[in-house]
């Protein structure tokens, strides 16, 4: 049984999917259709930069969306289709995308947006988020509460065992680092963005993009999804369209979704898109399936190699 599995925010570099993009016309042409979605090149950022630029939350979505269906299209025109998909927060939409559930200009539209909601929920330097390595999940859940006192801080992502990502505003960060180092936490690093996401401090960005996702056609997904919110099963138009508005404020239940993908008896669970690191998280959370990566930046042939062990 085969998985298919989408990066997040924090894959993106400049130059991302560019050699397929020289080498396929149909990636050119889904390159073109984000360009003509957003009214801007989006292409030419992505290729040239400046990196700064590209890491903008309103950028760094649509583009990472864009790199990681283009990968999805390669692989779906040799033939291969996943049993399950699932994708890390901004990337639960490119798993959408391939279940068939939102069409593509569309969900790069509405990335864009979300990314803009999420940004201006919370103005800069007044929040932002903490990776924690080294303690259990009730551990962080636990300093979270102690350090709520000062301010909103919460778990966000629970990615993998002992490493959990809390969000929040900043001083409220602060006491909870210092916090997690007295449990015994082997790290707290500050995380590169700009907003607390996946916290209920994003609730008003998920009221903002209610509306975007009504004007937009969803339909059930072809295939199944696993929803961040959850770790379960999205099955309806109706289900995707609350998971996505719950999404944004929510914590993304990062483990629990490849566990529920291991339960339902998936062998490979393949990250297609920019960057490698859902394929280090997988690595922690199981060591009896296959993690792997498909981008520009492996050796194709030996990817097709794997998943034909699948099919």
């Amino acid at each position: 049984m085969l998985s298919f599995v989408f990066p997040g925010q924090g894959s993106q570099f400049v130059g991302m999917g560019k050699a397929f993009y020289q080498q396929y016309a149909f990636i050119r042409e889904i390159f073109a259709e984000a360009d003509q979605a957003l009214a801007f090149s989006l292409t030419e950022l992505i290729f040239e930069g400046p990196e700064e630029e590209l890491k903008k939350t309103v950028n760094a979505q649509p583009a990472i969306l864009t790199v990681s269906v283009a990968m999805h299209e390669m692989l779906k025109r040799e033939g291969y289709k996943p049993d399950v998909v699932a994708g890390h927060s901004l990337g639960e939409y490119s798993a959408l995308v391939a279940a068939g559930a939102l069409n593509f200009s569309d969900a790069v539209r509405l990335v864009r947006l979300r990314g803009r909601f999420m940004q201006e929920a919370v103005p800069l330097g007044q929040g932002g988020m903490l990776a924690v390595l080294g303690l259990s999940r009730q551990q962080v859940v636990e300093g979270c509460r102690q350090a709520a006192a000062f301010g909103v801080v919460e778990a966000a992502n629970f990615n993998c065992p002992g490493q959990v990502v809390v969000a929040g505003e900043s001083q409220a960060l602060e006491r909870a680092g210092e916090l997690f180092k007295q449990l015994g936490a082997r790290r707290c690093i500050p995380l590169q963005v700009s907003a607390p996401f996946h916290s209920s401090l994003m609730v008003p960005a998920g009221a903002r993009l209610a509306p975007e996702l009504e004007k937009v056609e969803v339909k059930d997904p072809d295939i199944p999804v696993i929803a961040n919110v959850s770790a379960d099963y999205v099955k309806t138009a109706a289900g995707v369209r609350d998971a996505l508005i719950k999404q944004v404020s929510s914590p993304v239940l990062w483990e629990q979704s490849v566990l529920r993908m291991i339960e339902g008896g998936a062998k490979i669970l393949l990250e297609v898109g920019p960057g490698q690191v859902l394929t280090g998280l997988i690595r922690k959370i199981s060591k009896n399936v296959t993690g792997a990566s498909f981008n520009d930046q492996t050796e194709p042939a030996a990817i097709y190699n794997l998943l034909k062990e699948a099919v």
